[in-house]
């Protein structure tokens, strides 16, 4: 049977292209978000896999989420964390509870889904596991603090699975996005009071390959790093930037 990969946060944005560029690799693919619904149904009917609904920032649920891919498909090779939620305020205007639900979302979500999935990794002596953190989080951004303190965190726990689950076959990296040509970037734009067009253009002054990226660029690190020959890159983060930063994150 195919390799079999959890992809989350896939029923739009660049979640559903990290599922089509893994399905053209041969891969069965199975696509998480938060609720069921026609996109995600249809995104999974369209790549011959299947959906499997479920808010990630529950820790039941990431068990169940996991539990129920492996017993469809008998395996569970690679987990694409690429849920993520956003909202933006600087810092004392931004509503305590909401904070959290960022860091608890994009970092806990995480957490409990690598727990959740390890065992299946595990019986099979082998498995891939790419975060998608972000440029925020090695950077930081004014009024993002709780998404950029999360994405950093992600950096981390990328960095301490990749040497601890290694000696596993269990191979964990990270893809940092800079700016992305993604719906996340409407709330960019609301944020500054500004239109989609005018966001775009303000983030692309500021990139040296003069344009934000596009989410089939992100998708094509994400397959180099679910790519079981590829086994010597351990807890790295790859930024796709445009050469906006330049760091050894």
């Amino acid at each position: 049977m195919s390799r079999v990969a959890l992809i989350t946060g896939a029923a739009q944005g660049m979640g559903a292209v990290h599922a089509r560029r893994l399905a053209a690799a041969g891969m069965t693919v199975a696509v998480n978000d938060i609720r069921a619904g026609a996109d995600l149904d249809a995104l999974a009917d369209e790549l011959g896999g299947f959906a499997v609904p479920g808010d990630v920032s529950d820790p039941q649920e990431c068990a169940r989420i996991a539990d129920a891919v492996a017993e469809r498909t008998g395996r569970l090779d690679v987990l694409v964390a690429n849920h993520a939620y956003m909202t933006m305020a600087p810092l004392l205007e931004h509503d305590e509870q909401d904070w959290w639900r960022v860091v608890d979302t994009n970092l806990g979500g995480t957490y409990h889904l690598v727990q959740a999935v390890l065992p299946h990794m595990r019986r099979r002596k082998e498995g891939r596991i790419v975060v998608i953190a972000s440029e925020w989080g090695v950077t930081g951004w004014p009024e993002a603090t709780a998404y950029a303190a999360a994405k950093s965190g992600l950096i981390a726990l990328v960095k301490g699975l990749g040497r601890e689950l290694a000696p596993e076959g269990i191979i964990v990296n990270a893809v940092a996005p800079g700016v992305t040509d993604t719906p996340q970037l409407q709330v960019d734009a609301d944020a500054a009071g500004v239109d989609l067009a005018a966001m775009h253009a303000r983030y692309a002054a500021g990139i040296p390959l003069g344009r934000i990226g596009e989410p089939a660029e992100i998708a094509a690190a994400v397959q180099l790093l679910s790519d079981f020959e590829v086994a010597a890159i351990v807890g790295q983060v790859i930024s796709c930037n445009g050469g906006s930063t330049r760091s050894r994150a």
